[in-house]
């Protein structure tokens, strides 16, 4: 695996953790 393979994939899993995190927190909160 390359460097750039490595960061996009790092990217792509922040991302994807940041979406969760804002999801779970929008439904806490409307609860």
């Amino acid at each position: 695996m390359t460097t750039f393979e490595t960061l996009t994939l790092m990217i792509s899993f922040s991302s994807l953790v940041v979406l969760i995190l804002s999801l779970s927190f929008t439904f806490t909160k409307k609860k």
